[in-house]
């Protein structure tokens, strides 16, 4: 009579499941569920697909009367069966809502917010409240903690693509990521009808004339494209290029030259203020370097059958008293000598245009490899990868960080089955064959260093925070700010202080193997190997943002516009740089061009990858249900008020500029690095 009367007044759970309303998230199977709770686990109940199909959108409640006392409900467990006569789909589940009792006003929600595949078995899910594993007071919800890492740790592990560089994900194909990794971007229609027409012409471009009118077919509508083609030739345009174009990382101020630059005071005073000198000019500040040392004895590709050449050039440069930065001397390679002649603007147009040439080339080499991929693209794998490794769902920085890391694995994954694999752009088309993009990115790693990653330090050493004309600079501080105050404010709503950092054991595993395995424990580069402070915590977390987000944007969404017209950034260059001067005449320019076809293949990558997505979400704009209310709410909209003025202000000054910079806009800038 009395356990009758116990169970009489058991609860009656109310389970409300909700699938998400996602394209496609409905699936033809049947949910079976179970609740788990401090005192015991109630049997599994399957959930009739005849009577609650999993249908988009839909929720569906259902009756769950235990036979024993549950207690304290901790978790849920669910696993998708498949129908027999029906397809196998993934099902969407948006959360589930559990009430004790149809009269109980408290509702425990339970996220879920991912694919649900039959093959995964039993997935748990716990409540919403986000917490550090110090503050996990029951031991099955410590013990479920433990375990999905280990579920994750066995199938998210480190690989090496090429021996020396940052390691990556160990999958070979996109689709051993799973659904919750990847995602279909919705990219507008590229229009590359007019590239497609020349993939069988591997000879050289006939005359300037036959190039803008394949220029005005691709570029046409295309402003900043129109303006480089109409400035190219101008040195200040090259300066304004190596500040605010698609590599605004390489130039650096220098207080005194190189010792393998064979520049000497007398050969550039033509080019300096009258009464002054180089030595003068270095020592406040004026004189500025591009040295491409890192491509130097790289062996060059062979495209269309030619052999194509890399240079190494150093390229002095000077801010002027009219807010120019103007090239003074170039030097094609590393070590001087009598075949390797300094080009000076006074020598002949033909034989300082070529220079810039060389120079652009080898810049557009290293953007695309180091810039660009490296900087971006590999780094956020590394960060990915070790997240997924060793923080939990409900860890505070999981929840911040997914959102701008969440498609790096996939994107990554289809670079090197495409891109960077054999008939891919590098190998068909660039000066650096396979053999060198292996060697160049290995030495960038060497060379890589964590204050280059971090805006201000970077900006500071390369004496580019004050310059007036570095709107990069202007706009990646700012970005970078804005950034830095969302990540303290969210700090600090899970660390109350410097401790709660150093006992984080998740945390310091997540930045240990980023250094040990990740970036193959190199101390270089300068990373952290542990957190001891939460100031450390957080200008490392806004780094990896940025570097996801705003970083990616600047040197990715620019590269058509700079691209577009061929003799601006060529991708190869098929004739040996000259060794004397006087040789070459401005016909021949064009004869240093790759063929059509190699030159058509370039943009037609560059045109895909420089789109901005149908589904294209701005920097700090998140779909994710935990920024949807409470104080994480408040943080958000705090950030997206400060960048909104961000773009106001860029815009108003773009409004003054005869070329506008945009890719740092806020609103220009990709959440994540989806492409």
């Amino acid at each position: 009579m009395l356990r009758n009367l116990m169970m009489s007044q058991m609860d009656e759970f109310l389970v409300t499941i909700r699938t998400s309303a996602l394209p496609h998230s409905g699936t033809y199977g049947s949910v079976w569920i179970a609740l788990v709770g401090t005192l015991c686990e109630t049997p599994l109940l399957k959930v009739n697909p005849e009577q609650h199909r999993l249908l988009p959108g839909s929720a569906y409640t259902i009756i769950i009367t235990p036979t024993e006392e549950v207690g304290k409900l901790v978790l849920l467990k669910l696993r998708l069966e498949v129908q027999p006569g029906f397809p196998d789909l993934n099902w969407h589940c948006q959360d589930i809502e559990v009430r004790r009792h149809s009269e109980d006003p408290n509702v425990d929600v339970f996220p879920c917010h991912k694919w649900i595949q039959s093959a995964d078995g039993y997935v748990e899910l716990r409540n919403d409240k986000v917490c550090l594993r110090k503050e996990e007071t029951l031991a099955i919800l410590t013990a479920h903690r433990e375990k999905a890492l280990k579920n994750k740790q066995q199938y998210i592990r480190f690989g090496i693509f090429i021996d020396g560089i940052l390691r990556c994900v160990d999958m070979a194909s996109v689709a051993a990521l799973g659904p919750n990794l990847t995602q279909i971007r919705q990219n507008p229609d590229s229009n590359v009808h007019y590239l497609r027409g020349f993939t069988e012409r591997g000879t050289s471009w006939n005359s300037l004339q036959e190039l803008e009118t394949f220029f005005l077919f691709n570029g046409g509508k295309n402003t900043v494209a129109k303006y480089v083609q109409a400035h190219w030739k101008e040195d200040a345009f090259f300066g304004y290029q190596c500040l605010n174009g698609p590599n605004p990382l390489w130039v650096k101020q220098i207080r005194s030259l190189p010792p393998n630059l064979a520049v000497t005071s007398k050969m550039v005073r033509p080019f300096l203020p009258e009464g002054s000198s180089l030595k003068h000019e270095m020592e406040k500040g004026r004189v500025y370097l591009l040295d491409y040392e890192i491509l130097d004895q790289l062996p060059a590709n062979t495209v269309n059958g030619k052999q194509t050449y890399l240079t190494a050039p150093l390229c002095l440069l000077h801010y002027n008293q009219i807010e120019e930065l103007k090239p003074i001397a170039i030097q094609l390679l590393q070590a001087p000598g009598p075949q390797n002649p300094v080009f000076l603007p006074s020598d002949s147009a033909a034989d300082w245009l070529l220079a810039k040439m060389w120079v652009r080339n080898s810049d557009f080499v290293v953007h695309q490899l180091l810039s660009h991929l490296l900087r971006t693209h590999l780094v956020g794998e590394v960060f990915c990868t070790a997240m997924l490794r060793h923080l939990p769902e409900i860890h505070p920085l999981y929840q911040l960080l997914m959102p701008h890391i969440q498609t790096t694995l996939q994107i990554n994954i289809q670079a090197r089955a495409t891109l960077l694999a054999e008939n891919g752009v590098f190998d068909k088309s660039m000066s650096c064959n396979l053999e060198a993009v292996k060697l160049l990115l290995a030495r960038g790693t060497q060379r890589l260093h964590y204050s280059s990653m971090c805006v201000p330090d970077d900006l500071g050493c390369r004496g580019l925070d004050t310059l007036p004309i570095c709107y990069y600079a202007q706009d990646a501080i700012r970005v970078w700010d804005a950034l830095y105050r969302f990540v303290e404010g969210w700090s600090s709503l899970y660390y109350c202080n410097d401790e709660d950092v150093q006992q984080d054991c998740e945390l310091q595993n997540w930045i240990k193997e980023i250094f040990t395995e990740g970036l193959l424990g190199f101390s270089h580069i300068g990373i952290p190997q542990s957190f001891q402070t939460t100031a450390e915590m957080c200008k490392f977390v806004t780094m990896v943002i940025f570097s996801c987000s705003a970083l990616h944007s600047a040197v990715n969404f620019s590269q058509l516009d700079y691209n577009l017209w061929i003799p601006n950034s060529p991708a190869a260059m098929v004739r040996p740089p000259p060794q004397t001067k006087g040789m070459i005449s401005e016909d021949e320019l064009l004869s240093f061009l790759p063929g059509v076809n190699s030159s058509c293949h370039v943009l037609c990558v560059l045109s895909l990858l420089s789109q901005r997505a149908i589904d294209y979400v701005p920097l700090c704009h998140y779909k994710e249900w935990y920024f949807r209310s409470g104080a994480t709410l408040r943080l958000v909209k705090k950030v997206q008020k400060e960048l909104k003025k961000i773009a106001k202000e860029i815009t108003k000054r773009n409004k003054q500029l005869e070329l506008p910079y945009t890719y740092l806009s806020p609103d220009n800038i990709e959440n994540n690095l989806a492409i």
